[in-house]
């Protein structure tokens, strides 16, 4: 436990994101030592100057609030060198320092964890496809990873919950703030079968730019990712896009081609995503490297959804899509959770290399390769991911430029 303090401290210093601080760790060693160091070893280490100053502060306060919440909340706290902390988690270069659990979390890397993910503005055919292939992951042995916000991420939890399974539900806030509101009954049954897991600690709200961080953890503890329903600019493409930059299987659900909330996965398929019919078909592809854990349809006892209570849920979904549209109106669609992509660009690492070299104007993806000093593979990816946060536009010819809200 002692050594978990200054995880928690090294991981709440602002503006040094995982990435960066993965980086002072490889050089500095262990967080103890980056917080007992002093500024002139930070300035030896290469540490800017505005970093500097977040490391001077060695304020406790903050980490044994967190860490008392916790105990109280009976909820654990892993860091990355807990033995239990998930390796297809720790092998990502952004890999979260620190994970907070609501409920048991099994050893994922030895579940076949598929992520389920779509658009909060999904159509009844989305929820029901949503709820259907959860249920048939779940009942062949699989293990559903979720984002547990309204539409597609909720049928999924609900399918997976039907077929008596366990769901590992990922958030973009703290452990004690359910968003939506009306997830609170499908919070408590995911903790109380499964887990609940978090990179930020309590009472951090549900930020707009939380979000793109949190769907990296949904597609890396997972072995592949499952897009049901995404329009063209949809934070399920992003996860869509973590999950390329980390090497993982990326699935479609065939969705209307008249649908706008069908645009953006329909186009991943096109560009190479594979597309399933099923959750049979998803457990197909792991099925050599789990065959005493997953089963096969024609084996597995299956029992259709209560067709009332299926109608239920898509009324109940459509309600909160047609009360969230009215918040955005209201509000001028400015709420930070609806639009990240409007809050400043936050970011680090090979994302931030890549922007940096647009900055000086329209380039095409050869010379963002050769300027950004990265391998072709690794700036592929990572242009996906800032097109899909609307921080780059992409034009014919393989030509990329700075959205123009951010110039």
């Amino acid at each position: 436990m002692s050594a978990l303090k200054y995880w928690i401290w090294l991981a709440e210093r602002r503006g040094i994101g995982a990435y960066s601080a993965h980086k002072l760790l490889s050089v500095m060693g262990s967080p103890e030592k980056i917080f007992f160091s002093l500024e002139k070893d930070y300035a030896k280490a290469g540490v800017n100057q505005k970093d500097i100053m977040t490391l001077m502060d060695k304020n406790m306060s903050d980490v044994r609030r967190i860490m008392d919440r916790c105990v109280e909340e009976n909820w654990r706290v892993i860091s990355i060198e807990d033995s239990v902390y998930p390796e297809r988690l720790r092998n990502l270069h952004d890999a979260p320092l620190v994970l907070y659990i609501r409920g048991s979390l099994p050893v994922m890397d030895e579940e076949a964890a598929v992520a389920i993910v779509g658009t909060r503005k999904c159509t009844p055919y989305g929820i029901k496809s949503a709820e259907r292939i959860a249920y048939e992951i779940t009942k062949g042995g699989g293990l559903v990873v979720t984002g547990l916000a309204r539409g597609i991420d909720t049928a999924s939890a609900w399918g997976a919950l039907r077929a008596g399974g366990r769901v590992i539900g990922v958030l973009g806030c703290g452990l004690d703030v359910v968003y939506p509101p009306e997830n609170r009954r499908i919070f408590d049954d995911v903790a109380a079968v499964g887990a609940i897991i978090s990179e930020f600690p309590p009472e951090t709200p549900a930020q707009g730019r939380n979000f793109p961080m949190r769907n990296r953890i949904i597609s890396g503890i997972s072995l592949g990712t499952v897009i049901i329903e995404a329009p063209e600019r949809s934070g399920a493409l992003i996860t869509a896009g973590h999950a390329l930059e980390q090497g993982r299987d990326v699935f479609v659900v065939p969705g209307n081609i008249d649908a706008d909330a069908c645009v953006g996965s329909n186009r991943l398929m096109r560009e190479g995503a594979i597309p399933i019919m099923s959750g049979w078909d998803i457990l197909d592809e792991y099925r050599s490297l789990y065959p005493m854990k997953l089963g096969r349809a024609e084996t597995v006892k299956i029992t259709p959804p209560d067709e009332a209570l299926l109608e239920k849920m898509v009324q109940r979904e459509m309600s909160a899509r047609h009360n969230e549209t009215k918040k955005e109106i209201d509000n001028g669609g400015t709420l930070e959770y609806i639009d990240s992509k409007k809050q400043e660009p936050d970011l680090e690492g090979t994302e931030l290399a890549v922007y940096n070299t647009l900055k000086s104007g329209r380039k095409h993806i050869d010379d963002i390769i050769i300027d950004s000093g990265l391998d072709a593979k690794e700036v592929l990816p990572v242009l996906t991911i800032l097109e899909i946060k609307g921080y780059i536009d992409r034009s014919a010819g393989k030509m990329f430029n700075i959205n123009q809200q951010f110039k």
